[in-house]
């Protein structure tokens, strides 16, 4: 994988790596904990130009979120209520409670968004819930811009400053990133398991 992706960056450059992190965004195949060091890495080479990097990694991260974001947007809260009406225990909402989850999104959606973008497993995760509540779209990209330009900026660093050894990086950043999902999937589903619509 290490080899691919550093042939692959070689080959294509800025787009490539542009274009990888956006597919890590919409289905992660590829971590950002593995592109972003191994860009770095590049830069120490003198093969790319870190600040670059950075720019390239940011558009690409952010590019994969709109996705996400027009996609929970276009679905709405009407049709994500009424499936939850059917369907909520997979949900494990009732349609009751996104009103409520919308509402205190749209209180925290700041935070929300830069933070999320800071978290494995919820940084694509997060553009859904700003989608459904109608995050501004100006509103969305800043916050998300400034998460993801943090994210891609530790990581493209980190490979910049130890060059060789970026596996040293992905050894400890991805059993992080494994745990975070590991823990999403559990807590998932124990609410699946004990979930029990409140009777009208």
């Amino acid at each position: 994988m290490i080899d691919w992706i550093s042939s692959f960056l070689q080959q294509t450059g800025y787009v490539g790596l542009a274009l990888l992190m956006l597919a890590e965004n919409v289905f992660p195949p590829i971590p950002s904990e593995l592109i972003m060091p191994l860009a770095g890495f590049s830069a120490a080479r003198g093969d790319l130009n870190l600040p670059l990097v950075i720019i390239a990694g940011t558009i690409g991260s952010v590019a994969g979120a709109l996705l996400w974001y027009y996609a929970a947007r276009a679905l709405g809260s009407q049709r994500l209520k009424h499936f939850a009406a059917r369907r909520g225990r997979w949900l494990t909402l009732e349609p009751r409670q996104i009103d409520h989850a919308s509402t205190w999104f749209l209180r925290h959606s700041g935070k929300s968004v830069f933070f999320g973008r800071l978290v494995p497993g919820v940084r694509t995760l997060i553009s859904v819930p700003a989608g459904i509540a109608e995050m501004s779209l100006g509103r969305f990209l800043t916050y998300s811009t400034l998460g993801s330009a943090v994210w891609t900026s530790f990581l493209g660093v980190s490979g910049f400053m130890l060059q060789g050894q970026y596996e040293k990086a992905s050894a400890w950043l991805d059993p992080v990133s494994n745990g975070v999902v590991v823990l999403l999937v559990i807590f998932y589903l124990y609410r699946v398991v004990t979930f029990k619509p409140r009777e009208i």
